[in-house]
């Protein structure tokens, strides 16, 4: 049985299944545990499921984010907004005057 209160960032074995998997999110409205697994399957769990595993705390695995790796084509400007329909509006790279209403000084 399952004495860990559920943790975010906290990774624990499943000693019946022998599966590894890290606590993502709980979402205590529906009462449920959102894991992943080591091969990026993302699955809930209730609480009352998770109260009636056999929980063992684990270390991250070394090799964790393998699954989750970009290819360096992917990873390049990961964090630009992509807007094909702006690509050929000229005023689409015009930066405003302004900031949430605020004329800068």
């Amino acid at each position: 049985m399952a004495s860990q209160v559920p943790v975010v960032g906290s990774w624990y074995q499943d000693a019946e299944e022998d599966l590894v998997f890290e606590v993502v999110a709980v979402d205590e409205h529906a009462a449920t545990v959102e894991v992943q697994y080591l091969d990026g399957e993302v699955s809930e769990i209730d609480f009352d499921t998770w109260r009636q595993l056999l929980l063992l705390p684990a270390e991250a695995p070394e090799d964790w984010r393998s699954s989750y790796e970009l290819s360096e084509e992917d990873s390049h400007d990961a964090d630009e907004v992509y807007h094909p329909q702006d690509m050929n509006d000229p005023l689409s790279m015009v930066e405003p005057d302004t900031t949430f209403g605020m004329d800068e000084l």
